[in-house]
């Protein structure tokens, strides 16, 4: 599985996911571990990094980080993060479609990650489940697409487009058919199932009118995932995308795009 994200884009969006994260989640997940002085962490799909440097204030000083990706280039920007004295890195190549079980194995009190469940398959995210709670292991999750967008002004043919967008979500991302918008009701089910405890808050992206640049990163990957489902005309899905920018340029676009994190741990 490659992550097919470029390290641009994940700096770009790094400081909007670090806002949008739920603080009663984040809470609870540092209160699981307030009486250690210690902590091994595994990052699964960890991209440059940006979990780390998000939850790492909030865990035990001394930490143990295995940072695990398929993508080469994003492994040697997480590999060479600048990390206090008692924060040790990893970084793993690891396929996490084949060789999940691998990515787990070793020392691991907790495992992480974002921007991940929506891209995996319902076989996948059963899977990590079962993996998980076989090693007793909590899951911070955060910041999973869940499908639910608000664009304002309005356009007519906004509601279109998103449709088109989440039908795309549905795709094959490397792990199968992707859960997608249901990515987060699957995972609570899934980790009830194996008798976890589950704390889901929601960790909307809001963009304002002055942030432009996301905006726009945001409207030609979506016109792109309309396109490539070959059910809307090029012409219909580029005059959405005009008038979109046309707005966005103008400083009169907002946007706020629903995302949802969990935590999830053993009962007892």
């Amino acid at each position: 599985m490659m992550s097919g994200f470029s390290a641009s884009w994940l700096a770009l969006r790094e400081p909007y996911d670090r806002r949008a994260r739920n603080a009663d989640v984040l809470n609870a997940m540092a209160a699981r571990f307030r009486e250690q002085s210690s902590i091994a962490v595994v990052d699964l799909g960890c991209g440059t990094g940006s979990t780390l440097r998000a939850i790492s204030p909030r865990l035990p000083a001394q930490q143990s980080w295995r940072l695990v990706d398929n993508d080469l280039s994003l492994l040697a920007h997480a590999a060479g993060l600048a990390c206090p004295p008692k924060v040790t890195v990893a970084a793993r190549t690891v396929d996490l479609a084949r060789d999940l079980e691998l990515a787990l194995d070793g020392p691991a009190d907790l495992v992480t990650t974002s921007a991940l469940l929506d891209l995996v398959s319902q076989e996948w995210l059963d899977r990590l489940a079962i993996e998980s709670a076989a090693r007793r292991l909590p899951v911070y999750a955060a910041l999973t697409y869940q499908g639910q967008v608000e664009l304002a002004p309005v356009d007519d043919q906004d509601i279109v487009i998103v449709a088109a967008v989440n039908r795309h979500q549905n795709t094959d991302k490397g792990f199968g058919p992707a859960l997608g918008p249901d990515a987060v009701k699957h995972a609570v089910k899934a980790y009830e199932k194996v008798g976890y405890g589950v704390l889901q808050g929601p960790s909307d992206w809001v963009f304002e009118p002055n942030d432009r640049e996301i905006q726009l990163e945001v409207l030609s990957g979506w016109a792109g995932a309309a396109l490539e489902l070959d059910m809307l005309s090029q012409a219909r899905i580029d005059s959405w995308l005009t008038r979109r920018r046309k707005l966005v340029e103008a400083g009169r676009s907002t946007m706020r795009i629903g995302h949802s994190d969990i935590f999830a741990a053993p009962r007892s």
